[in-house]
């Protein structure tokens, strides 16, 4: 039986439609030659070689009026693919074939099978407590208005799934086709870079489309399946999973980030919420029209003969004239706020908590449980905020504040200061009531927007903001800083300051400096038991590869863990992981099974970033089932935690991360030509003009690959499909230990240590995505003959690398456990291929004949970049 028949019927489905629009406005023409492409890559995937290279051969040889529609119909069909490869995980067919289609199902099921007594697992569930922190779209191109008609085709294929008669089928299909014709006729390409406000207003879009309903009905899951298994459902106040958010709050490298634009963040996100909330109301106003009402609500809304509807239209009449409000102050820079404005979280939930006592105590629970139970919960889980915001900056810039100002005050320079000097100032200052900052003082800009920033902070207090992520902290005196600068901008809430330990070098010493921060006495009477550290994952990587990287961030952990539990203090550890591989990424269900025991009893707070935002949350039923994986996995690591490893394999662990960081820097860092070639033989160059995020691609322009940010870096190599950064250096450090007869001990690992045993797997789905032939061409087109040794040696060691894994994994076939998986990288090769052999014509006409090149050829460039990305799924 073929498991993914209704995957490719609805693939073809699509690809039709869009076929149709295509040959509607190009003619037939056009559409013969985007069909002849598609049928000779189809052709040259299955080995036929000939085709392949008349593939070649056709694609060189278009016109240049011809390269940009042939470009955005593989980029539109990637688009589409994704889009039924998402439904096709939630629909009733797909879910036979996926791994994990009912991950709470499963839980409960292993939970029983263990036997653990419903104390415990009610005890977790209480516990249970997980943050996703929505970053920047860095290579998201998609704009919202195609995101919004994506969702719109999602739901037709739902409905073409039903029993639907002949004339209902033809007005879905009808529909489809419009929405596709629309897609085709949408510039998917921005004309400009986005905003960081833009950046902000994609991530409230997911909210409005898709988390707010998938919430509720998560929590409902959830509760139904703790009621079966413990016989008690969930609190009405608990809230297992909260949203935050970086964009608009993230101004690490990023000097469009300023105050001003931070305070139009939270405003804007309020507004969002205010207008959410005042929807909900109204249909329940409409809804609630019972007389029966306990004292309680009497008391407040007087002896009338439909209390509820009363209650809930004065609630909604207040949303509304906040939302007024906020239209007003978003054009205004300083707008004084009345009182009266619905501003705090339990304004808006003490009506609806007294409205769902009232009819529980008049024996109308089944109305209490319904929809204004969904309304309660979104309140404990959104708020009128929406999502919390984070501030990000880099340690310097809070150094530099207090240079100044020090120099200032004539008391010497503080960036010259030892470590023990600056503490000694720091926490003087920080146990001083005076203020410290001289009213006569006239700060550089750059310091005056940090201070402006922490103003900013005051005004919006806790219900707005979440964390104070400090990025390259390497010292406590990093966190004592901010801690000052909150102080002194009278920041009335204790605000979490998370040190962020992102390179090798700052994770291997992240456990000395928490346990000096934790050593001061002052420090640990202001955190109040509970720290939260984060762990930087694409940096680390990009540093010393994925093995050492790895390892480093277990180990911090680990130490982590245990000098937090020593200090009784809780510990909540914050990940930094990007979408791919290269950057942490991967599947969540077992990347959180295999960090270190210990690691999530203070919760789990994780990044979500870029494209992979669409990809789990972007249709209600795909984010109701992500929301499920994270609980499913955090309350099974838990309960049910990984075994602490052996010190035998600890040992080894740490050779393969020495080993493999050595290989990787090997050809990173120390082969003078590595450089040019990664230039040559990707887009990296290109990418900077593409209008993707709104931060840099380089914290430095004139540097080498350390300069770059770790996004374009990863991005670069997945576009020619060498995938390098995920894989440089494991393989050689694997070899090395097979020389040494450790293969026993690397089965054991597998088959005994989640954390190895994803590191493999991981390892797996980097080598399937990897394409030696596609990476050959880039540099036969692109690269110098002096640089060409490099390409080759690089793919010979690939193809070296992967046969080892197969024979490790005592396999002949990669990916044999997730055949859903790699189904899903083959369905898609067919489109992608014809992408980048456009790609590298396209590059080197860019490179070789700049006369050449005019603004159609730049826009069909960004496409194939774009279609790529698609293709590759968890590119950034």
């Amino acid at each position: 039986m073929d498991h993914y028949a209704a995957l490719r019927a609805n693939v073809s489905l699509l690809g039709t439609k869009l076929g149709e629009t295509i040959r509607g406005q190009l003619g037939n023409a056009v559409l013969e030659r985007v069909e002849q492409i598609r049928l000779l890559s189809k052709a040259g995937r299955k080995g036929e070689e000939l085709q392949a290279e008349q593939l070649k051969q056709v694609l060189r040889s278009l016109t240049d009026d011809e390269l940009l529609p042939v470009a955005r119909a593989f980029a539109q069909f990637l688009n589409l693919a994704n889009l039924a490869e998402q439904h096709y995980t939630i629909s009733r067919i797909g879910q036979a074939s996926i791994e994990k289609p009912e991950p709470l199902q499963e839980l409960f099921s292993l939970l029983d099978s263990k036997q653990l007594n419903s104390a415990a697992v009610e005890q977790a569930a209480a516990n249970l407590s997980i943050e996703l922190v929505l970053t920047a779209h860095p290579t998201e191109v998609s704009r919202r208005t195609l995101i919004h008609k994506l969702t719109e085709i999602a739901g037709c294929l739902s409905e073409l799934e039903q029993d639907l008669t002949t004339q209902q089928q033809q007005k879905v299909e009808v529909r489809l086709s419009e929405l596709i014709a629309q897609a085709w006729h949408t510039n998917e390409i921005r004309e400009q870079r986005p905003t960081p406000v833009d950046e902000a207003k994609s991530g409230f879009a997911v909210i409005e489309t898709s988390l707010w309903f998938a919430v509720p009905d998560f929590l409902r899951e959830l509760d139904t399946k703790l009621i079966d298994a413990t016989g008690k459902g969930l609190a009405l106040n608990a809230a297992p999973v909260k949203f935050s958010s970086w964009m608009g709050g993230d101004r690490d490298g990023n000097p469009f980030v300023t105050s001003k634009v931070t305070r139009q963040v939270l405003l804007l996100s309020r507004w969002k919420a205010a207008d959410l909330f005042a929807q909900d109301i109204d249909l329940l106003s409409s809804e609630l029209s019972m007389y029966q009402a306990n004292d309680a609500l009497r008391a407040v809304i007087g002896d009338v003969s439909e209390p509820y509807r009363l209650l809930l239209n004065k609630l909604r009449t207040g949303l509304l004239q906040t939302r007024d409000w906020l239209t007003e102050a978003l054009k205004h820079d300083r707008l004084q706020r009345p009182q009266d404005l619905i501003w705090h979280n339990q304004q808006l939930l003490t009506p609806l908590l007294l409205c769902h006592q009232s009819l529980l105590d008049c024996n109308m629970a089944v109305i209490a449980n319904g929809k204004l139970l969904d309304t309660i919960r979104r309140a404990y889980a959104f708020g009128l905020t929406l999502l919390k915001l984070d501030i990000r900056q880099d340690a310097d810039r809070h150094a530099q504040v207090f240079s100044e100002l020090t120099k200032y005050l004539g008391l010497g320079d503080y960036a010259a200061w030892d470590e023990a000097a600056r503490q000694a100032f720091l926490l003087t200052e920080l146990a001083n009531r005076r203020p410290l900052f001289p009213t006569t003082w006239q700060p550089s800009a750059e310091v005056q927007e940090v201070l402006d920033t922490c103003a900013t902070i005051a005004h919006h207090g806790s219900e707005a903001l979440s964390t104070y992520v400090i990025s390259m902290a390497g010292k406590p005196s990093d966190v004592l800083a901010v801690q000052l600068l909150l102080k002194e901008a009278d920041v009335s809430f204790s605000m979490p300051v998370a040190p962020l330990f992102e390179t090798l070098n700052d994770l291997q010493h992240a456990p000395d400096c928490m346990r000096k921060l934790l050593s001061i006495d002052w420090y640990r009477g202001y955190i109040n038991g509970k720290q939260e550290v984060m762990i930087g994952y694409s940096d680390s990587a990009k540093d010393a590869g994925v093995f050492a990287a790895a390892w480093a961030q277990y180990s911090a952990q680990e130490a982590l863990v245990a000098i937090c539990q020593q200090a009784k203090v809780r510990l909540t550890l914050f990940h930094g992981r990007g979408g791919t591989i290269g950057r942490g990424g991967g599947p969540a269900h077992a990347a959180i099974l295999s960090q270190p025991p210990g690691s999530l009893a203070g919760g789990l707070r994780v990044t979500e970033q870029g494209e992979m935002i669409r990809f789990k949350f972007g249709l209600p039923k795909l984010a109701e089932r992500s929301l499920a994986l994270y609980a499913s996995a955090v309350l099974e690591g838990m309960l049910l935690p990984p075994p602490v490893p052996k010190q035998s394999w600890r040992d080894f662990m740490q050779q393969l991360a020495d080993d493999s960081c050595e290989a990787y820097r090997a050809v990173v860092r120390h082969n003078k030509d590595f450089v040019p070639y990664f230039r040559a033989a990707t887009p990296e160059q290109e990418l900077g003009q593409l209008p993707l995020g709104s931060r840099p691609a380089k914290r430095n322009p004139t540097g080498g690959v350390e300069s770059l940010r770790a996004i374009p870096w990863i991005f670069a190599w997945s576009q020619n499909r060498l995938m390098l950064p995920a894989w440089l250096g494991a393989g050689s450090a694997l070899a090395k230990a097979v020389q040494q007869n450790k293969t026993a001990l690397l089965d054991e690992m597998q088959q005994q240590w989640p954390f190895f045993a994803t590191r493999m797997s991981m390892l797996e789905m980097v080598y399937v995505k990897a394409d030696a032939e596609i990476a050959a061409y880039y540099d036969k087109i692109l690269v110098g003959a002096e640089l060409k040794h490099l390409g080759e040696s690089l793919r010979q060691q690939l193809a070296t690398d992967r046969e080892l894994l197969l024979q490790l994994i005592h396999s002949e076939t990669l990916m044999v456990k997730e055949s859903w998986i790699r189904e899903s990288i083959i369905l898609r090769n067919t489109y992608i291929d014809p992408l980048h052999i456009l790609q590298v014509e396209l590059l080197h006409r860019v490179r070789h004949q700049p006369e050449r090149v005019n603004p159609m050829i730049s826009r069909a460039l960004m496409v194939t970049i774009a279609g790529i990305a698609a293709g590759m799924r968890n590119s950034g």
